[in-house]
């Protein structure tokens, strides 16, 4: 028997796919947040395509406009913060070893993180291009590229394998629900205990008093 919160996502995965396109923006600026929803944005992208396969082109514009909102909001996030609020969301070391990359390849960082496919985390590079007042056109122009190259791909892979896609899904259409779940749950509690640990890492130890 399905928990109620599984219920849930399913009746939402479901508005997604009646949705469509705009589904594929919805999900994108949640799938872009410092929360990301593992791998949904892919699954659905291939899903669409597969189901519209005539269509593909447009929902790899709409999963890119989705990912651009989603990761200008980010970026904005991380430029009202600064590196000091960085360095707390993120783990200490992680955070410095983005800064460096972007010290040397700010554009390609940012484009080629974008097509990587999960689990590489994204976030942390939005964050980074805000702490470090990264140029908001650059930005955009590398995002763009990047997402975009991603889910035409996708798209494309969706339409040209479209009916072994469909049969697919409505074969494990639960199971698949599930594993995006377990996904999405796995990367909320990574980010809570990177967090976590970033924030007890950057408290100063209180010296306890001896008593007289």
């Amino acid at each position: 028997m399905f928990l109620p919160n599984t219920v849930a996502f399913i009746l939402v995965w479901r508005w997604l796919i009646r949705l469509g396109g705009p589904g594929l923006i919805v999900l994108g600026i949640a799938d872009n947040s410092v929360v990301p929803l593992t791998g949904s944005m892919d699954v659905l992208t291939i899903w669409l395509s597969a189901r519209h396969r005539e269509l593909w082109p447009y929902y790899a514009v709409m999963a890119t406009i989705g990912a651009l909102i989603g990761g200008y909001m980010t970026y904005s996030l991380g430029r009202k913060g600064g590196k000091e609020a960085i360095e707390r969301k993120l783990h200490k070391e992680k955070a410095e070893k983005v800064f460096r990359k972007f010290s040397h390849w700010g554009f390609r960082t940012v484009a080629v993180s974008a097509m990587l496919p999960p689990p590489f985390p994204l976030v942390p590079v939005l964050l980074a291009a805000g702490a470090l007042q990264y140029p908001k056109k650059k930005f955009v122009g590398a995002l763009a590229l990047g997402r975009g190259i991603r889910y035409v791909l996708i798209a494309g892979l969706g339409s040209l394998y479209g009916k072994t896609i469909v049969q697919f899904f409505s074969r494990y259409y639960k199971p698949a629900v599930l594993i995006l779940i377990g996904l999405a749950v796995l990367g909320a509690i990574i980010s809570l205990v990177e967090y976590l640990r970033s924030r007890r890492e950057s408290t100063p130890a209180v010296p306890h008093r001896r008593a007289a």
